[in-house]
């Protein structure tokens, strides 16, 4: 009786609370993340035209039309075009009466409209590649209008402003963006 040992167990570590210290872990880390939101393509929409009016005349000179087609490949005017060589041909169209004064090119910059068209399969980021591209052109038209004329910047420009109306470059160089529908056979 006296002679026989205990076999002791070995030291267990309690495990009954686990479940809850990870349950309060996990809602923990839940409420503190931050989860970054796609916030989409700023742009600036139009008013919905009315429907009794019919819309402007525009001269043909005065289109340039960007197609992206569903292989991704960038049509100007029907010339394939790279998307590295949209910028230059977009400045050269919209600055045309500044520059070469061709005539199958617009008018002035004012008149200037760039047409971008999609089909449904165009990939997404040749599509905001070419928007990237089109939109730094009038930025870089703007800035260069800038510096000639008030030696600065167009952004410092227009932080200079009292109100968006006194814009003199965004008057000289309107950004007119069409932005057409995809075909529905495409």
């Amino acid at each position: 009786m006296f002679g026989k040992k205990k076999v002791r167990r070995g030291a267990e570590i309690p495990s009954s609370s686990l479940a809850d210290i990870a349950f309060l872990l996990l809602v923990f880390f839940l409420v503190v993340t931050t989860i970054d939101v796609d916030t989409g393509i700023g742009l600036v929409l139009p008013p919905p035209p009315d429907d009794t009016t019919p819309p402007p005349p525009i001269r043909e000179r005065n289109l340039m039309k960007i197609l992206v087609n569903n292989q991704g490949m960038v049509l100007i005017n029907g010339q394939p075009t790279a998307v590295n060589d949209v910028r230059e041909r977009v400045v050269n169209f919209v600055d045309n009466a500044n520059r070469a004064n061709d005539p199958d090119m617009s008018v002035s910059p004012q008149a200037a409209i760039v047409s971008i068209q999609t089909a449904r399969q165009t990939p997404y980021e040749v599509y905001i590649n070419m928007l990237d591209e089109v939109r730094g052109a009038y930025a870089e038209l703007r800035d260069a209008s800038s510096m000639a004329m008030f030696g600065m910047r167009y952004e410092r420009y227009r932080a200079t402003l009292a109100s968006p109306a006194d814009d003199v470059i965004r008057q000289m160089y309107p950004m007119n963006v069409s932005i057409a529908e995809p075909d529905p056979g495409n």
